[in-house]
């Protein structure tokens, strides 16, 4: 109690202080939470392409999707070291698109099953169930949670996919990553409406049941991955496309790196400016209280008891702008993402690593900010402070 009457004898220079740290504290959370968004994007995709090899005729990443045929799936399983072929089959779910974070809304496509046991990225469900080898024939999807929040869809009810309805048997459970935003259907329907997204010339010399857009490879037990892609590299030729985790790992990897640093160096930016703010205002408050200081050392106080006061005073200057900092910050992600849900994107993602980390910096910034003002003063010779006017 007595550190806040210390700071309430300078309510309008504490408040400025309190204000502009508060300030770098709310950017700090909001651009972290930014990061944390991005970071978990990135991880889910490090995590599917784990342990596995994907092959495709152009990229996803590089917004060329082009159809390979299911023959090439039966030559890809000749592969040795192949465990497992699955036929895939990505494609916007709107031509339109549109801005968005991270990766757009997509309809996803293959064969339950296909994967024998191999795959170790699983979602877990929310509301009813996932796609059956008996849905091979029907129209039926399983949407990631975004999607099923935008298009306000449950189990039972009907969507519209590319201007076809499709029954909803299933929502996954969010899990912050791209298939939040998917549309799980069979392959067969999948195959229809990426037939009818193309030109009528192409339409009209395409069977629909023999193409897809990837094959995703699963290496028997003991097999390295990158063995594996070359090996499929050698074997396909330079028109397919093989990526590994390592591949993706190694584009995105770096690019997460430097998106953080770079959200992370605008915060700091602005904690510095509140930072030496605290130092102008814990430099004054000293000089004011001289003759103060000037007392407790000639009654006795030692050295290192006005440091801790001081030190203590400054940290608490910290703290309380770092708590209303973070409650500014989530308050506005959490405005943010309500807003985004409509339209899919949930832009940031609060933790509470971030939140620990907002606060602890704010004290620990307060603290450091006060410790050269205190020094200053524990230095002070009694006689000439108590002198001080």
């Amino acid at each position: 109690m007595r550190l806040v009457r210390d700071l309430g004898r300078r309510k309008l220079r504490s408040g400025l202080t309190i204000t502009g740290i508060a300030v770098g504290i709310m950017a700090l959370v909001v651009f972290g939470s930014m990061a944390n968004k991005m970071n978990a994007l990135i991880g889910g995709g490090s995590k599917y392409y784990a342990n596995k090899a994907v092959v495709s005729v152009g990229s996803m990443y590089s917004g060329n999707i082009q159809p390979l045929s299911l023959s090439d799936v039966k030559r890809v399983e000749g592969v040795e070291g192949v465990g497992a072929a699955m036929p895939t089959l990505d494609m916007m779910l709107s031509d339109t698109g549109g801005a968005t974070m991270g990766t757009p809304e997509m309809i996803t496509a293959d064969i339950p099953g296909g994967d024998k046991g191999y795959e170790t990225f699983k979602i877990d469900l929310a509301q009813g169930r996932t796609l059956a080898t008996a849905d091979a024939d029907s129209k039926v999807t399983v949407l990631g949670s975004d999607l099923a929040r935008k298009l306000n869809a449950n189990v039972g009810d009907t969507v519209t996919l590319r201007d076809e309805p499709f029954k909803v048997v299933g929502i996954y459970a969010p899990t912050l990553t791209a298939p939040d935003k998917d549309a799980y259907v069979p392959l067969a329907a999948a195959q229809e409406l990426f037939v009818k997204s193309l030109p009528p010339l192409i339409q009209a010399n395409i069977n629909p049941s023999v193409i897809a857009t990837g094959i995703v490879v699963y290496p028997k037990a003991g097999v390295d991955p990158e063995v594996l892609k070359t090996r499929l590299e050698a074997m396909l030729g330079k028109d397919y496309t093989v990526m590994t985790g390592k591949d993706f790992d190694a584009m995105l990897g770096s690019f997460s790196a430097i998106f953080s640093m770079v959200l992370t160096g605008i915060a700091m930016l602005s904690l510095l400016v509140g930072g030496l703010s605290t130092i102008n205002t814990m430099a004054m408050s000293v000089a004011e209280r001289t003759r103060e200081i000037g007392i407790k050392r000639a009654i006795g106080a030692s050295r290192w008891r006005i440091r801790r006061e001081i030190v203590l005073e400054s940290a608490m200057i910290g703290l309380i702008a770092g708590l209303i900092g973070l409650g500014i910050g989530a308050a506005m992600t959490m405005l943010f993402n309500d807003l985004g849900r409509a339209s899919g994107n949930v832009l940031f993602d609060l933790t509470l690593g971030t939140a620990l980390t907002a606060i602890g910096f704010s004290t620990g910034l307060g603290a450091v900010a006060g410790f050269v003002p205190a020094w200053g003063a524990s230095r002070l010779d009694p006689v000439t402070a108590l002198r001080y006017e």
